[in-house]
């Protein structure tokens, strides 16, 4: 049986297939979020099966997260991207202590237990100056594609100091160090170390290892050495650090399925599992 688990994300929506007897990944999707989310969701949901001939009747559950997540007509529940994060990335990295997650417009730290369970975490989702929609405004006001930020990033002498709290006034200060003469190079590195600063203040002093990086930012490049630096811990990046999400909403749409009672033929009841209580959000 096929379970579903759908991130419906700041920037992007997110779709993870599981085979839900093997906990197997079967086929994945991203879109650019737009003003239509519940339709983008659809349409690369259905295209995702149609593409993987996969018929609408073999998926037995659906799960759906992130900020979009009550939006999402195809989801049968939803979970908090909190709980659906640690749960992917404890599929992928068991042993992984520390979650770092930075999206487009929040980021995230979690602890978790050996089981993949939240033990608590600490989210900035006020100031987009410690986001993914702070470098997309440096890349887009430097002229350069955000795929190369990490090359301006290591052709950096001097980094520039950042000191603003507010993308706002962060930008207005990028203005003025253009202004000044400061290359491309020194404020890329700069921005990238001040992204990564902020992730390490909600950090604190109590980093457990090993630490795991995660979400749209984790595929900039320069954006891991960054938050080394900054939280003074080397971190690992999985493979697909966008999907953490999916994968968990997934994984806990498997679980749902697994726990739920059956019919008479064996066939799972949809409706049975919707009095599933797995971390869903009401």
């Amino acid at each position: 049986m096929i379970c579903a688990g759908i991130d419906a994300g700041s920037r992007a929506i997110k779709i993870v297939l599981l085979d839900s007897d093997r906990l197997e990944v079967v086929a994945t999707g991203v879109v650019d979020q737009g003003v239509q989310q519940d339709a983008l969701a659809t349409q690369l949901f259905e295209r995702l099966l149609a593409d993987n001939r996969i018929n609408r009747a073999d998926v037995g559950r659906i799960v759906g997260t992130g900020y979009g997540r009550n939006i999402l007509s195809i989801a049968d529940t939803t979970i908090t991207e909190i709980t659906c994060h640690a749960a992917g990335v404890h599929h992928e990295i068991p042993e992984a202590a520390t979650i770092v997650d930075i999206g487009g417009q929040d980021s995230k730290l979690l602890r978790v237990n050996a089981d993949g369970g939240v033990r608590d975490f600490a989210m900035n989702d006020r100031c987009a100056a410690g986001t993914g929609r702070f470098l997309e405004i440096v890349a887009s006001r430097l002229g350069i594609a955000i795929k190369s930020l990490g090359e301006f990033a290591r052709g950096s002498k001097t980094p520039s100091a950042i000191s603003s709290m507010c993308v706002v006034f962060a930008e207005t200060e990028i203005v003025g160090l253009l202004a000044s003469g400061a290359r491309s190079e020194d404020i890329v590195a700069g921005v990238q170390a001040s992204v990564a600063s902020r992730v390490a203040a909600m950090a604190g002093r109590r980093l457990e290892l090993p630490i795991i990086f995660t979400g749209g930012v984790a595929m900039v490049p320069g954006m891991d050495v960054a938050l080394c630096a900054a939280l003074g811990h080397p971190v690992t990046t999985p493979p697909c650090p966008q999907l953490t999400g999916a994968l968990g909403a997934a994984i806990l749409a498997a679980r749902q399925v697994k726990s739920a009672p059956r019919a008479p033929s064996g066939r799972y009841h949809r409706g049975d599992a919707r009095m599933c209580s797995i971390g869903i959000s009401r």
